[in-house]
């Protein structure tokens, strides 16, 4: 018998400041920033995926599909009153897609496609002619087409084996588009950019671009910065809305964003952006390992004795400590920083609670974002 018991020993920070000053970046604002009015809208519709090989809706457990299949034979002039049907060709699934913005009938776009039921595969069916509608209840595509699915499954009788989603899938150019948006971008009098990453800084200076060549273009400031993501453009009087936005978003600007780091600690993942300073720290780093070992042993009696034979415990404890080096930490620059944490020499799960104490302590100069 034997058991393991493992003790994490994270110490105590000392912190004291240190400023530094940021770094900017240039970016073109069509990177940085999007049109109101060029919003994308999301569609949603209902629909079912037929040409299945066995790997459909059962009708006892899915009754909406077998009542979604009746409708639609019926609709093709087929009657199915009074007949059951057991057959596991078919799927009732939920289809999605993202209407882009400026769209014009007759265009075509992606949809996704997600079984409903307990079908088991999507891969090699076909979507039935499904009606995507937005938030409106307005019909503005219709999808149809065959199914590419990226997951693949198998099964046998002992054992099973699968990679990926083999529940969904896409339809690539799936869906034709019937209706355009009510709002057209010409009708509008002015626009409005929305940072992807709203700062201060960015809308500011993304304002003072703007003025800038509006001054030399047409004579006058046309830009205000509002808060830190929406800037408003007023369209000068003789310009064109189309080319005057073609000119805006090819000017580049020095982009700001606040100091994160982020942490996924279900994979280990960390990202340190650029701007991410520490103040010098002292931390020590050690993981205390207690293994606890039961060997127990048998004795045996005399011979010819009226002993008995009986089991002695015979117990072994190792106790193992790794690491423990104190290194001083100084987030001066990224650099510096990677490779003071790269030289206590320790995995990703502990220079993420590394990070975690830091931040405590107040010493790191960042937000702090956990997923």
């Amino acid at each position: 018998m034997m058991r393991s018991l493992f003790l994490r020993v994270l110490t105590t920070v000392t912190c004291l400041a240190l400023a530094v000053g940021p770094a900017l970046s240039a970016a073109r604002i069509k990177d940085i920033a999007s049109l109101q009015s060029g919003r994308e809208n999301q569609l949603i519709g209902y629909g079912l995926v037929v040409g299945l090989q066995g790997t459909g809706d059962s009708m006892r457990s899915s009754p909406f599909t077998e009542q979604s299949m009746r409708a639609m034979l019926q609709n093709l002039g087929i009657s199915m009153v009074g007949t059951q049907t057991r057959a596991k060709n078919i799927a009732a699934v939920l289809v999605t897609a993202n209407l882009p913005p400026f769209s014009s009938p007759g265009s075509r776009i992606d949809v996704t496609v997600g079984s409903l039921g307990d079908s088991t595969s999507l891969r090699g069916g076909t979507l039935v002619m499904t009606s995507l509608t937005g938030a409106d209840g307005q019909i503005y595509a219709v999808a149809q087409g065959s199914i590419v699915v990226t997951g693949v499954s198998a099964a046998g009788d002992a054992a099973s084996v699968q990679q990926g989603v083999t529940t969904a899938g896409r339809v690539p150019n799936g869906a034709i588009i019937e209706r355009e948006l009510p709002s057209r971008f010409k009708d509008s009098s002015d626009l409005v950019l929305q940072l992807r990453n709203p700062d201060f800084s960015t809308a500011v200076g993304m304002a003072d671009a703007i003025n800038r060549y509006a001054s030399a273009q047409y004579g006058s400031p046309i830009a205000e910065s509002r808060d830190s993501q929406s800037v408003y453009v007023a369209k000068p009087k003789m310009a064109d809305l189309a080319r005057l936005m073609a000119d805006i978003e090819n000017l580049v600007v020095e982009t700001d964003v606040p100091a994160r780091v982020v942490i996924n600690e279900r994979t280990g993942t960390i990202v340190i952006g650029q701007d991410v300073r520490i103040s010098p720290v002292a931390v020590s780093y050690g993981t205390l390992t207690v293994q606890v070992n039961e060997m127990p042993r048998v004795v045996q009696p005399e011979p010819f004795s009226d002993g008995e034979t009986a089991v002695e415990p015979n117990t072994d404890i190792l106790v193992q400590q790794d690491g423990g080096q104190v290194a001083m930490l100084d987030g001066s620059s990224l650099r510096s920083l990677v490779s003071g944490l790269n030289s206590i020499g320790v995995k990703p799960d502990g220079i993420i609670s590394i990070l975690q104490s830091i931040k405590t302590a107040g010493a790191l100069q960042a937000e702090l974002v956990l997923q």
